[in-house]
């Protein structure tokens, strides 16, 4: 099993970021997956959960209304989509399935 994100890096408060996570190793179009985050000092908090033909999304509160998940299972792939970033979005973000994670992609906004 491999998860691999991609597509952090540094913007300025208010701008976007799209993050990536290529999956393999493991039935993707029947798994629901999720995003993580894990802001330096803090607990790992999910961020937004995917149903596995993509029906059904939920956000922590924290970035409702800004984030979108999506996926596709052609490609393995599931998407975060980060509009109206805030300084305090600034964390590593992980993707998820059961107990597999990646290592993060590391989103760091500035103020």
């Amino acid at each position: 099993v491999q998860l691999v994100e991609s597509g952090g890096g540094l913007v300025q408060s208010g701008g976007s970021l799209r993050l990536s996570c290529a999956a393999s190793g493991f039935p993707f179009s029947s798994s629901a997956m999720r995003w993580y985050r894990q802001a330096p000092g803090k607990v790992r908090e999910l961020v937004a959960t995917i149903t596995n033909a993509g029906g059904s999304t939920n956000y922590a509160d924290s970035v409702k209304g800004r984030f979108t998940i999506s996926r596709d299972n052609a490609k393995n792939t599931v998407y975060l989509q980060m509009n109206s970033l805030k300084p305090e979005d600034t964390a590593v973000y992980y993707c998820n399935c059961l107990n597999y994670w990646g290592n993060g992609t590391l989103v760091t906004v500035s103020s």
